[in-house]
Protein backbone atom coordinates (compact mmCIF):
# COMPACT_ATOMS: atom_id res chain seq x y z
CA UNK A 1 0.00 0.00 0.00
CA UNK A 2 3.18 2.31 -0.94
CA UNK A 3 1.67 4.63 -3.37
CA UNK A 4 -2.14 4.04 -1.51
CA UNK A 5 -3.64 8.15 -0.15
CA UNK A 6 -3.14 6.11 3.19
CA UNK A 7 -5.27 8.75 5.22
CA UNK A 8 -7.74 9.55 3.25
CA UNK A 9 -8.85 5.96 3.00
CA UNK A 10 -8.92 5.65 7.25
CA UNK A 11 -10.31 8.95 7.38
CA UNK A 12 -13.48 8.37 5.42
CA UNK A 13 -13.51 4.24 5.25
CA UNK A 14 -16.42 4.79 7.54
CA UNK A 15 -18.41 6.05 5.32
CA UNK A 16 -18.51 2.89 3.11
CA UNK A 17 -20.35 1.32 6.00
CA UNK A 18 -22.45 3.97 6.22
CA UNK A 19 -23.73 3.30 2.87
CA UNK A 20 -23.99 -0.62 3.82
CA UNK A 21 -25.99 -0.02 7.14
CA UNK A 22 -28.42 2.59 4.92
CA UNK A 23 -29.22 -0.56 1.86
CA UNK A 24 -30.26 -3.05 5.02
CA UNK A 25 -34.07 -2.85 5.20
CA UNK A 26 -36.06 -3.71 7.40
CA UNK A 27 -36.44 -2.87 11.84
CA UNK A 28 -36.57 -6.01 12.92
CA UNK A 29 -33.95 -7.97 15.47
CA UNK A 30 -31.90 -9.31 12.01
CA UNK A 31 -31.81 -6.13 10.31
CA UNK A 32 -30.84 -3.92 13.74
CA UNK A 33 -28.44 -7.24 13.95
CA UNK A 34 -27.41 -6.75 10.78
CA UNK A 35 -26.64 -2.87 10.78
CA UNK A 36 -24.63 -3.70 14.24
CA UNK A 37 -22.33 -5.96 12.55
CA UNK A 38 -21.85 -3.96 9.25
CA UNK A 39 -20.56 -1.13 11.70
CA UNK A 40 -18.66 -2.70 13.83
CA UNK A 41 -16.30 -4.71 11.45
CA UNK A 42 -16.09 -1.61 9.57
CA UNK A 43 -14.35 0.47 12.84
CA UNK A 44 -12.19 -2.95 13.27
CA UNK A 45 -11.37 -3.00 9.41
CA UNK A 46 -10.61 1.21 10.10
CA UNK A 47 -8.39 0.30 13.14
CA UNK A 48 -6.33 -2.15 10.98
CA UNK A 49 -5.45 0.25 8.25
CA UNK A 50 -4.67 2.99 10.72
CA UNK A 51 -1.86 0.73 12.30
CA UNK A 52 -0.19 1.15 8.96
CA UNK A 53 -0.28 4.62 9.32
CA UNK A 54 1.73 3.95 12.57
CA UNK A 55 3.97 1.40 11.01
CA UNK A 56 5.07 3.58 8.34
CA UNK A 57 5.64 6.70 10.65
CA UNK A 58 9.13 7.91 11.24
CA UNK A 59 9.37 8.73 14.96
CA UNK A 60 13.29 10.71 13.71
CA UNK A 61 11.28 12.86 11.45
CA UNK A 62 9.95 16.14 12.75
CA UNK A 63 7.51 17.15 9.68
CA UNK A 64 4.14 15.85 8.50
CA UNK A 65 4.60 12.48 6.70
CA UNK A 66 2.14 10.73 4.71
CA UNK A 67 1.42 13.70 2.66
CA UNK A 68 -1.95 13.83 0.25
CA UNK A 69 -2.31 17.47 -1.49
CA UNK A 70 -5.03 18.08 -4.27
CA UNK A 71 -7.16 21.24 -5.56
CA UNK A 72 -10.09 22.39 -3.67
CA UNK A 73 -12.20 25.12 -3.64
CA UNK A 74 -10.98 26.99 -6.84
CA UNK A 75 -7.09 26.18 -5.67
CA UNK A 76 -7.88 28.58 -2.88
CA UNK A 77 -8.19 26.42 -0.06
CA UNK A 78 -6.81 22.71 -0.52
CA UNK A 79 -7.42 18.91 0.46
CA UNK A 80 -4.19 18.44 2.31
CA UNK A 81 -3.78 15.54 4.83
CA UNK A 82 -0.74 15.05 6.91
CA UNK A 83 0.39 13.26 10.14
CA UNK A 84 3.36 14.78 12.47
CA UNK A 85 4.58 13.01 16.21
CA UNK A 86 1.67 15.29 17.59
CA UNK A 87 -1.24 13.51 15.73
CA UNK A 88 -0.47 10.43 14.40
CA UNK A 89 -1.30 9.05 18.18
CA UNK A 90 -4.87 11.11 18.34
CA UNK A 91 -5.64 9.18 14.88
CA UNK A 92 -4.93 5.68 16.31
CA UNK A 93 -6.56 6.36 19.41
CA UNK A 94 -10.02 7.12 18.12
CA UNK A 95 -9.89 4.37 15.76
CA UNK A 96 -9.12 2.10 18.70
CA UNK A 97 -11.86 3.66 20.92
CA UNK A 98 -14.69 3.48 17.94
CA UNK A 99 -15.51 -0.70 17.90
CA UNK A 100 -15.47 -0.36 21.86
CA UNK A 101 -18.11 2.29 21.44
CA UNK A 102 -20.10 0.07 18.55
CA UNK A 103 -20.30 -3.36 21.19
CA UNK A 104 -20.92 -0.77 24.44
CA UNK A 105 -24.27 0.03 22.77
CA UNK A 106 -24.83 -3.29 21.41
CA UNK A 107 -27.72 -4.26 23.81
CA UNK A 108 -28.40 -0.92 24.91
CA UNK A 109 -29.19 1.07 22.07
CA UNK A 110 -32.60 -0.67 20.46
CA UNK A 111 -34.35 2.19 18.86
CA UNK A 112 -33.42 3.67 15.51
CA UNK A 113 -30.60 1.45 15.19
CA UNK A 114 -29.46 2.18 11.92
CA UNK A 115 -29.93 6.43 12.73
CA UNK A 116 -27.32 5.08 15.70
CA UNK A 117 -24.65 3.72 13.93
CA UNK A 118 -24.62 5.86 10.70
CA UNK A 119 -24.38 8.68 13.40
CA UNK A 120 -21.20 7.38 15.14
CA UNK A 121 -19.71 6.26 11.63
CA UNK A 122 -19.89 9.90 10.51
CA UNK A 123 -18.66 11.38 13.70
CA UNK A 124 -15.57 9.14 12.84
CA UNK A 125 -14.48 10.48 10.12
CA UNK A 126 -14.81 14.24 11.40
CA UNK A 127 -13.00 13.17 14.47
CA UNK A 128 -10.45 11.48 12.37
CA UNK A 129 -10.54 14.95 9.81
CA UNK A 130 -9.36 16.61 12.36
CA UNK A 131 -6.21 14.95 13.55
CA UNK A 132 -5.17 14.86 9.96
CA UNK A 133 -6.25 18.13 7.86
CA UNK A 134 -3.16 20.36 7.00
CA UNK A 135 -5.74 23.00 5.41
CA UNK A 136 -7.46 26.15 7.42
CA UNK A 137 -10.72 25.35 5.98
CA UNK A 138 -10.26 21.69 5.89
CA UNK A 139 -9.33 21.73 9.40
CA UNK A 140 -12.31 23.85 10.15
CA UNK A 141 -15.32 21.76 8.23
CA UNK A 142 -14.15 18.85 10.13
CA UNK A 143 -13.91 20.51 13.58
CA UNK A 144 -17.63 22.33 13.41
CA UNK A 145 -19.52 19.24 11.42
CA UNK A 146 -18.23 16.48 14.18
CA UNK A 147 -20.80 19.06 16.65
CA UNK A 148 -23.58 17.85 14.18
CA UNK A 149 -23.87 13.98 14.95
CA UNK A 150 -23.00 14.24 18.39
CA UNK A 151 -25.64 16.36 18.89
CA UNK A 152 -27.83 14.34 17.08
CA UNK A 153 -27.03 11.32 19.57
CA UNK A 154 -27.34 13.18 22.55
CA UNK A 155 -30.44 14.66 21.53
CA UNK A 156 -32.36 11.63 20.38
CA UNK A 157 -30.61 8.26 22.38
CA UNK A 158 -29.72 10.91 25.80
CA UNK A 159 -31.49 10.88 29.12
CA UNK A 160 -34.77 12.40 29.92
CA UNK A 161 -32.88 16.23 29.53
CA UNK A 162 -31.37 15.16 25.95
CA UNK A 163 -32.84 18.38 24.32
CA UNK A 164 -31.35 20.69 27.28
CA UNK A 165 -27.92 19.18 27.19
CA UNK A 166 -27.61 18.70 23.37
CA UNK A 167 -28.34 22.07 22.54
CA UNK A 168 -26.18 23.52 25.62
CA UNK A 169 -23.44 21.48 24.18
CA UNK A 170 -23.91 22.51 20.45
CA UNK A 171 -24.23 26.32 21.47
CA UNK A 172 -21.51 26.79 23.63
CA UNK A 173 -18.58 24.94 21.00
CA UNK A 174 -20.35 26.64 18.08
CA UNK A 175 -20.45 30.03 19.57
CA UNK A 176 -16.12 29.24 20.15
CA UNK A 177 -15.69 28.64 16.98
CA UNK A 178 -17.20 31.60 14.82
CA UNK A 179 -14.18 33.46 16.36
CA UNK A 180 -11.84 30.97 15.04
CA UNK A 181 -13.31 31.31 11.71
CA UNK A 182 -12.69 34.99 12.06
CA UNK A 183 -8.98 34.36 12.85
CA UNK A 184 -8.46 31.82 10.30
CA UNK A 185 -9.39 34.53 7.64
CA UNK A 186 -7.07 36.44 8.81
CA UNK A 187 -4.41 34.84 8.99
CA UNK A 188 -4.99 33.75 5.46
CA UNK A 189 -5.14 37.57 4.16
CA UNK A 190 -1.99 38.12 6.12
CA UNK A 191 -0.09 34.83 5.33
CA UNK A 192 -1.50 34.78 1.91
CA UNK A 193 -2.12 30.34 2.27
CA UNK A 194 -4.38 28.40 4.19
CA UNK A 195 -1.59 26.01 4.13
CA UNK A 196 -0.71 24.66 7.99
CA UNK A 197 3.12 23.81 7.05
CA UNK A 198 3.65 26.82 5.42
CA UNK A 199 1.32 29.05 8.09
CA UNK A 200 3.68 27.32 10.76
CA UNK A 201 6.71 28.82 8.76
CA UNK A 202 5.06 31.85 8.90
CA UNK A 203 5.98 34.88 11.10
CA UNK A 204 2.43 36.68 12.09
CA UNK A 205 2.99 40.40 13.41
CA UNK A 206 2.72 40.45 17.19
CA UNK A 207 -0.78 42.21 17.27
CA UNK A 208 -2.23 39.79 14.98
CA UNK A 209 -1.28 37.02 17.25
CA UNK A 210 -2.21 38.66 20.55
CA UNK A 211 -5.66 38.70 18.55
CA UNK A 212 -5.88 35.64 16.45
CA UNK A 213 -4.76 33.91 20.28
CA UNK A 214 -7.61 34.84 21.92
CA UNK A 215 -10.11 34.06 19.04
CA UNK A 216 -8.30 30.51 18.74
CA UNK A 217 -8.44 30.29 22.72
CA UNK A 218 -12.51 30.76 22.63
CA UNK A 219 -12.90 27.81 20.53
CA UNK A 220 -10.35 25.89 22.47
CA UNK A 221 -11.04 26.55 25.93
CA UNK A 222 -14.96 25.47 25.29
CA UNK A 223 -14.09 22.19 23.64
CA UNK A 224 -11.57 21.24 26.48
CA UNK A 225 -13.69 22.06 28.19
CA UNK A 226 -11.77 24.71 30.31
CA UNK A 227 -12.90 26.37 33.66
CA UNK A 228 -15.21 28.61 33.70
CA UNK A 229 -16.45 27.79 30.18
CA UNK A 230 -17.03 23.65 31.35
CA UNK A 231 -20.90 23.63 32.26
CA UNK A 232 -21.83 22.19 29.53
CA UNK A 233 -19.12 18.97 29.81
CA UNK A 234 -21.57 17.30 33.12
CA UNK A 235 -24.28 17.82 31.28
CA UNK A 236 -22.96 16.50 27.96
CA UNK A 237 -22.33 13.71 29.68
CA UNK A 238 -25.22 12.66 32.23
CA UNK A 239 -27.93 12.37 29.13
CA UNK A 240 -25.72 11.11 27.06
CA UNK A 241 -25.60 7.35 26.28
CA UNK A 242 -22.91 5.65 27.52
CA UNK A 243 -21.28 5.52 23.98
CA UNK A 244 -21.79 9.16 23.20
CA UNK A 245 -20.20 9.80 26.94
CA UNK A 246 -16.95 7.78 25.71
CA UNK A 247 -16.54 9.60 22.62
CA UNK A 248 -17.13 13.18 24.30
CA UNK A 249 -14.30 12.03 26.99
CA UNK A 250 -11.93 10.12 24.82
CA UNK A 251 -11.99 12.11 21.66
CA UNK A 252 -14.02 15.12 21.70
CA UNK A 253 -12.10 16.76 24.52
CA UNK A 254 -8.72 16.08 22.87
CA UNK A 255 -9.19 18.18 19.73
CA UNK A 256 -9.41 21.27 22.35
CA UNK A 257 -5.65 20.21 23.45
CA UNK A 258 -4.67 19.55 19.53
CA UNK A 259 -5.89 22.80 18.55
CA UNK A 260 -3.78 24.71 21.09
CA UNK A 261 -0.68 22.08 20.08
CA UNK A 262 -1.22 22.58 16.53
CA UNK A 263 -2.20 26.31 16.00
CA UNK A 264 -1.86 28.38 19.31
CA UNK A 265 1.41 27.51 20.77
CA UNK A 266 3.56 27.31 17.19
CA UNK A 267 1.97 30.09 15.03
CA UNK A 268 1.56 32.65 17.88
CA UNK A 269 4.25 32.58 19.95
CA UNK A 270 5.05 35.47 21.43
CA UNK A 271 1.24 35.84 22.47
CA UNK A 272 1.08 32.39 23.90
CA UNK A 273 3.88 32.86 25.96
CA UNK A 274 1.97 36.82 27.10
CA UNK A 275 -0.78 34.57 27.97
CA UNK A 276 0.43 31.90 29.69
CA UNK A 277 0.35 32.90 33.21
CA UNK A 278 -3.40 33.26 32.52
CA UNK A 279 -3.68 29.75 31.31
CA UNK A 280 -1.95 28.72 34.66
CA UNK A 281 -4.59 30.14 37.00
CA UNK A 282 -7.41 28.71 34.64
CA UNK A 283 -5.71 25.31 34.55
CA UNK A 284 -5.00 25.41 38.27
CA UNK A 285 -8.54 26.56 39.30
CA UNK A 286 -9.62 23.90 37.43
CA UNK A 287 -7.93 21.26 38.43
CA UNK A 288 -8.83 22.23 42.34
CA UNK A 289 -12.59 23.62 41.80
CA UNK A 290 -13.61 20.39 39.86
CA UNK A 291 -12.05 18.28 41.82
CA UNK A 292 -13.57 19.61 45.02
CA UNK A 293 -16.90 19.61 42.85
CA UNK A 294 -16.51 16.16 41.80
CA UNK A 295 -16.11 15.17 45.91
CA UNK A 296 -19.70 16.28 46.40
CA UNK A 297 -21.58 14.71 43.19
CA UNK A 298 -24.01 11.77 43.92
CA UNK A 299 -24.46 10.98 40.68
CA UNK A 300 -21.07 8.83 38.98
CA UNK A 301 -21.72 10.17 35.12
CA UNK A 302 -20.95 13.36 36.98
CA UNK A 303 -18.37 12.66 39.14
CA UNK A 304 -16.43 11.13 35.99
CA UNK A 305 -17.19 13.95 34.15
CA UNK A 306 -15.73 16.84 36.52
CA UNK A 307 -13.01 14.39 37.15
CA UNK A 308 -12.18 14.81 32.98
CA UNK A 309 -11.93 18.59 33.60
CA UNK A 310 -9.54 18.52 36.28
CA UNK A 311 -7.75 16.21 33.97
CA UNK A 312 -7.82 18.55 31.20
CA UNK A 313 -6.21 21.17 33.43
CA UNK A 314 -3.37 19.09 34.10
CA UNK A 315 -3.18 19.51 29.74
CA UNK A 316 -3.52 22.70 29.35
CA UNK A 317 -0.89 23.90 31.75
CA UNK A 318 1.44 21.44 30.24
CA UNK A 319 0.99 22.82 26.80
CA UNK A 320 1.86 26.47 28.20
CA UNK A 321 5.18 25.54 30.13
CA UNK A 322 6.61 25.33 26.56
CA UNK A 323 9.13 22.95 27.94
CA UNK A 324 9.58 19.30 26.43
CA UNK A 325 8.68 17.63 29.86
CA UNK A 326 5.36 19.44 29.82
CA UNK A 327 4.54 19.30 26.26
CA UNK A 328 5.18 15.78 25.70
CA UNK A 329 3.29 15.01 29.06
CA UNK A 330 0.31 16.95 28.11
CA UNK A 331 0.16 14.89 25.09
CA UNK A 332 0.46 11.37 26.85
CA UNK A 333 -1.92 12.82 29.64
CA UNK A 334 -4.42 13.18 26.88
CA UNK A 335 -3.86 9.59 25.06
CA UNK A 336 -3.93 8.06 28.56
CA UNK A 337 -7.17 10.04 29.17
CA UNK A 338 -8.38 8.90 26.40
CA UNK A 339 -8.73 5.48 27.32
CA UNK A 340 -8.77 5.78 31.10
CA UNK A 341 -12.05 8.31 30.90
CA UNK A 342 -13.66 6.26 27.97
CA UNK A 343 -13.69 3.06 29.96
CA UNK A 344 -14.88 4.99 33.39
CA UNK A 345 -17.77 5.63 31.48
CA UNK A 346 -17.82 2.13 30.09
CA UNK A 347 -17.91 0.75 33.75
CA UNK A 348 -20.85 3.07 34.39
CA UNK A 349 -22.68 1.36 31.50
CA UNK A 350 -22.50 -2.18 32.80
CA UNK A 351 -23.95 -1.18 35.98
CA UNK A 352 -26.60 1.13 34.67
CA UNK A 353 -28.24 -1.30 31.97
CA UNK A 354 -28.48 -3.83 34.76
CA UNK A 355 -29.96 -1.29 37.45
CA UNK A 356 -31.27 2.35 34.95
CA UNK A 357 -29.97 4.16 38.12
CA UNK A 358 -26.55 6.33 38.12
CA UNK A 359 -27.10 7.33 41.93
CA UNK A 360 -24.02 6.37 44.18
CA UNK A 361 -26.16 5.20 46.57
CA UNK A 362 -28.10 2.96 44.81
CA UNK A 363 -24.97 0.73 44.97
CA UNK A 364 -22.71 -1.39 47.36
CA UNK A 365 -21.04 -3.79 48.09
CA UNK A 366 -20.62 -4.73 44.46
CA UNK A 367 -17.46 -6.94 44.62
CA UNK A 368 -19.52 -9.26 46.37
CA UNK A 369 -21.63 -10.24 43.16
CA UNK A 370 -19.84 -8.56 40.67
CA UNK A 371 -15.88 -9.72 41.26
CA UNK A 372 -14.57 -9.14 37.48
CA UNK A 373 -16.41 -6.18 37.47
CA UNK A 374 -14.75 -4.92 40.73
CA UNK A 375 -11.12 -5.59 39.26
CA UNK A 376 -11.96 -3.08 36.36
CA UNK A 377 -13.37 -0.66 38.24
CA UNK A 378 -10.32 -0.38 40.59
CA UNK A 379 -7.83 -0.39 37.89
CA UNK A 380 -9.24 2.17 35.77
CA UNK A 381 -9.78 4.03 38.98
CA UNK A 382 -6.36 3.80 40.12
CA UNK A 383 -4.99 4.64 36.88
CA UNK A 384 -7.36 7.91 36.84
CA UNK A 385 -5.85 8.68 40.28
CA UNK A 386 -2.30 8.12 38.87
CA UNK A 387 -1.15 5.47 40.44
CA UNK A 388 2.50 4.26 39.06
CA UNK A 389 2.25 1.37 37.25
CA UNK A 390 -0.65 2.79 35.26
CA UNK A 391 -0.65 5.01 32.16
CA UNK A 392 -2.30 8.07 34.12
CA UNK A 393 1.26 8.57 36.43
CA UNK A 394 3.23 8.74 33.16
CA UNK A 395 0.95 12.05 31.85
CA UNK A 396 0.47 13.59 35.69
CA UNK A 397 3.99 13.19 36.39
CA UNK A 398 5.62 14.73 33.10
CA UNK A 399 3.07 17.88 33.40
CA UNK A 400 4.23 18.53 37.04
CA UNK A 401 7.99 18.46 35.89
CA UNK A 402 7.28 20.52 33.03
CA UNK A 403 5.09 23.11 35.76
CA UNK A 404 8.05 22.49 37.67
CA UNK A 405 10.97 23.87 35.33
CA UNK A 406 8.41 26.62 34.38
CA UNK A 407 7.22 27.95 37.49
CA UNK A 408 7.28 26.19 41.05
CA UNK A 409 4.12 27.38 42.77
CA UNK A 410 1.89 26.40 39.50
CA UNK A 411 3.70 22.99 40.33
CA UNK A 412 2.74 22.88 43.64
CA UNK A 413 -0.93 23.91 43.26
CA UNK A 414 -1.66 21.62 40.51
CA UNK A 415 -0.04 18.86 42.61
CA UNK A 416 -3.20 19.42 45.22
CA UNK A 417 -4.89 18.03 42.22
CA UNK A 418 -3.25 14.39 42.62
CA UNK A 419 -4.24 14.51 46.61
CA UNK A 420 -8.10 15.63 45.59
CA UNK A 421 -8.14 13.02 43.05
CA UNK A 422 -7.69 10.40 45.18
CA UNK A 423 -10.23 11.35 47.36
CA UNK A 424 -13.07 11.80 45.26
CA UNK A 425 -12.29 8.57 42.87
CA UNK A 426 -11.37 6.42 46.23
CA UNK A 427 -14.85 7.68 47.91
CA UNK A 428 -16.55 6.79 44.76
CA UNK A 429 -15.15 3.27 44.75
CA UNK A 430 -15.75 2.60 48.41
CA UNK A 431 -19.03 3.66 48.21
CA UNK A 432 -20.42 1.32 44.94
CA UNK A 433 -17.68 -1.53 45.74
CA UNK A 434 -17.10 -2.35 49.18
CA UNK A 435 -19.25 -3.27 52.18
CA UNK A 436 -21.82 -5.79 52.03
CA UNK A 437 -24.10 -6.33 49.85
CA UNK A 438 -27.25 -5.61 51.50
CA UNK A 439 -29.84 -3.94 49.58
CA UNK A 440 -32.89 -5.71 48.08
CA UNK A 441 -32.17 -4.74 44.13
CA UNK A 442 -28.76 -5.45 44.01
CA UNK A 443 -29.31 -9.15 45.18
CA UNK A 444 -29.48 -10.95 41.52
CA UNK A 445 -27.41 -8.66 39.48
CA UNK A 446 -24.88 -10.27 37.21
CA UNK A 447 -21.39 -10.09 36.47
CA UNK A 448 -20.01 -9.22 33.28
CA UNK A 449 -20.52 -10.70 30.22
CA UNK A 450 -18.21 -11.82 27.49
CA UNK A 451 -19.57 -8.61 25.21
CA UNK A 452 -18.60 -6.12 28.40
CA UNK A 453 -15.31 -8.55 29.05
CA UNK A 454 -14.42 -8.10 25.33
CA UNK A 455 -14.85 -4.51 26.08
CA UNK A 456 -12.68 -3.74 28.75
CA UNK A 457 -10.00 -6.22 29.22
CA UNK A 458 -8.01 -4.45 26.14
CA UNK A 459 -8.50 -1.39 27.47
CA UNK A 460 -7.23 -2.69 31.07
CA UNK A 461 -4.33 -4.02 29.32
CA UNK A 462 -3.25 -0.76 27.09
CA UNK A 463 -3.96 1.40 30.78
CA UNK A 464 -0.94 -1.26 32.10
CA UNK A 465 1.23 -1.46 29.01
CA UNK A 466 1.40 2.46 28.64
CA UNK A 467 1.64 2.47 32.18
CA UNK A 468 4.91 0.18 32.56
CA UNK A 469 6.12 0.87 28.67
CA UNK A 470 5.13 4.55 27.73
CA UNK A 471 8.05 4.93 25.26
CA UNK A 472 5.93 4.33 21.89
CA UNK A 473 3.53 7.33 22.25
CA UNK A 474 6.91 9.23 23.88
CA UNK A 475 9.24 8.78 21.01
CA UNK A 476 6.45 9.09 18.28
CA UNK A 477 6.20 12.83 19.32
CA UNK A 478 9.62 13.88 21.07
CA UNK A 479 10.87 14.93 17.25
CA UNK A 480 7.75 17.09 16.80
CA UNK A 481 7.83 18.73 19.56
CA UNK A 482 11.40 19.59 19.95
CA UNK A 483 10.95 21.30 16.45
CA UNK A 484 8.15 23.08 17.65
CA UNK A 485 9.78 24.36 20.71
CA UNK A 486 12.99 25.33 19.33
CA UNK A 487 10.36 27.04 17.08
CA UNK A 488 8.76 29.02 19.45
CA UNK A 489 11.40 29.58 21.92
CA UNK A 490 13.22 31.34 18.56
CA UNK A 491 10.27 33.53 17.74
CA UNK A 492 9.88 34.41 21.39
CA UNK A 493 13.78 35.38 21.58
CA UNK A 494 13.26 37.44 18.12
CA UNK A 495 10.18 39.69 19.26
CA UNK A 496 11.58 40.25 23.28
CA UNK A 497 14.80 41.86 21.01
CA UNK A 498 12.49 43.83 18.77
CA UNK A 499 10.85 45.25 21.91
CA UNK A 500 13.95 46.06 23.53
CA UNK A 501 15.24 47.76 20.32
CA UNK A 502 11.65 49.82 20.40
CA UNK A 503 12.37 51.41 23.55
Amino acid sequence: MGNWPLLTIVTFLPLVGVVFAALVKGDDDVAKSRIRTIALLTTIVDFLLSLLIWARFDPSNPGFQLEEKGAWLGNVFSYHMGVDGISVAFVLLTTFLMPFCILASWQSVQNRVKEYMIAFLVLEVLMIGVFTALDLMLFYVFFEAGLIPMFIIIGVWGGPRRVYASFKFFLYTLLGSVLMLIAMLAMYWQAGTADIPALLRHDFPVQLQTWAWIAFFASFAVKMPMWPVHTWLPDAHVEAPTAGSVILAGILLKMGGYGFLRFSLPMFPVASEMFAPFVFTLSIVAIIYTSLVALAQEDIKKLIAYSSVAHMGYVTMGIFTMNQAGVQGAIFQMVSHGFVSAALFLCVGVIYDRMHTREIAAYGGLVNRMPWYAVAFLLFTMANVGLPGTSGFVGEFLTLLGAWRANTWVAFFAATGVILSAAYALYLLARVMNGKLEKPSLQGILDMDWRERAVLIPLMLVTVFYGVYPAPVLNASEASVQAMLAKVTAAIAAGTKVALIAN
